[in-house]
């Protein structure tokens, strides 16, 4: 008799925590939205999501390779930190812009006047904010390209590589998978794990990793994750070329989330807002909020 309070206050207690099964079932309820949302899209789509906390993850293709377009300049920013930690440069080194230096597209220094004289600082700071093609090969210049992929290689990411410089494609280490993937390629486990190496403080440093989060919170397309997340933290990087769109991060909920959507192969290629592949990536993103911002 003694044991009946026991077992209804274990009862009770039963129903008042969340269950192993609902936890599933809400997961798989998340990842039925979506692969709807992926299914519906003019063009393909793959994502790797993780909560960090929970450790649930969920994945669509995510061993592909996919166009990073310049979502590869997040692994050129690691490097370009790795190599600062271990004293092989410093952030305050000059870097003289020329005219020579100048690409077309994203950004700002082909605009400005020459010479002009800036810091590694400064020009990661353009490549991972505004996205800056010019920037981007300021930094590659002083890195090196082989570099990157030895950085990837060591951290257990080999197919995330870096092809060439920003619009200089006829200058690539990579010429055939150039061809196929432009600027860069990766799969979204990868480039998800690269976050959440970030996210852990494993990818450089504690430092390191949590100077280069804080600089990716500061990019400035919206446009895709972000697009219907007014107002949320996070640190994330996109990408666009003509049928692929990009962008994964660390997104700062409740819990931190690593999200990366890969699109390529799409039909509408217009750069403009409302994009097919902006789209895609924007609803997986009010999805994946929607769901863990609790």
């Amino acid at each position: 008799m003694r044991l009946l309070p026991v077992l209804a206050f274990a009862g009770a207690l039963a129903c008042l925590l969340p269950s192993a099964s609902a936890d599933a079932q809400s997961v798989a309820t998340l990842k039925r939205t979506l692969d709807s949302i992926a299914d519906a899209h003019r063009g393909v789509v793959g994502y790797s999501i993780t909560n960090l906390e929970t450790n649930e993850h969920l994945e669509r293709r995510g061993d592909e390779p996919f166009s990073t377009a310049s979502l590869i300049k997040v692994p050129i920013l690691v490097t370009l930190f790795d190599l600062a930690e271990q004293q092989q440069l410093t952030l305050d080194d000059p870097i003289v812009l020329t005219e020579i230096d100048k690409v077309s597209g994203a950004g700002q220094l082909q605009f400005l006047r020459t010479p002009l004289t800036l810091r590694l600082w400064d020009v990661a700071w353009l490549m991972s904010t505004l996205s800056d093609n010019t920037a981007t090969n300021l930094v590659l210049d002083r890195i090196k390209i082989r570099r990157v992929w030895q950085k990837m290689e060591a951290l257990g990411l080999p197919r995330t590589k870096v092809h060439s410089g920003s619009m200089t494609r006829i200058a690539s280490v990579a010429p055939d998978s150039s061809a196929k993937y432009g600027l860069g390629v990766t799969t979204a486990n990868e480039m998800a794990q690269l976050f959440t190496l970030m996210a852990q403080g494993k990818a450089v440093s504690p430092r390191a990793d949590s100077t280069m989060l804080d600089i990716l919170t500061h990019n400035e397309d919206d446009s895709k994750l972000l697009r219907f997340n007014y107002g949320l933290r996070a640190a994330h990087k996109t990408g666009d070329v003509d049928q692929s769109r990009t962008d994964c991060g660390v997104l700062y909920l409740p819990a931190r989330v690593v999200a990366c959507v890969l699109t390529k192969e799409n039909v509408d290629k217009r750069y403009w807002t409302d994009s097919e592949g902006n789209a895609v990536i924007a609803r997986i993103g009010a999805a994946i909020v929607a769901h863990w911002k609790r």
